[in-house]
């Protein structure tokens, strides 16, 4: 019987909403997958281009998640956050690459359960995606 594929995902977080967010799920005890693997930044807008590039190196899929707009922490790194997402959006597309791998969600603190849903949604999508093609070992 062939075994399932079971994708890793790779997560940058933010300090300050979305890693603690991150953490409520856990001490909270919410179920989500173990597929990933959290990264956690002072900001969501310290995510460059090159940090997304090289974790698709090492993972099926790359989460970003940050402070909802207008309660960023740095003001506008969020703001940032989401044009330089798209940009490397268009760019997985343009080299045939899905852009489906990449993500980008609002989280703040007290929404444990929006971060468990999140991650269980994206590994269920990089499941259907399959391996990246990109991806080392």
């Amino acid at each position: 019987m062939a075994e399932e594929f079971e994708p890793k995902l790779i997560a940058f977080t933010c300090n300050w909403c979305s890693y603690a967010g991150a953490d409520l799920a856990g001490v909270s005890r919410m179920q989500y997958p173990p597929n990933v693997r959290v990264i956690r930044l002072m900001c969501s807008g310290r995510v460059d281009p090159i940090f997304i590039l090289e974790a698709l190196k090492r993972a099926d899929g790359v989460l970003v998640t940050g402070c909802h707009i207008g309660d960023c922490h740095y003001v506008s790194g969020n703001l940032h956050a989401e044009v330089r997402v798209k940009l490397v959006k268009k760019a997985l597309e343009m080299v045939g690459l899905e852009p489906e791998r990449l993500k980008l969600e609002w989280i703040s603190a007290s929404e444990g359960e929006k971060f468990a849903r999140v991650i269980k949604e994206m590994v269920d999508q990089l499941k259907k995606l399959g391996k990246n093609p990109l991806r080392d070992g």
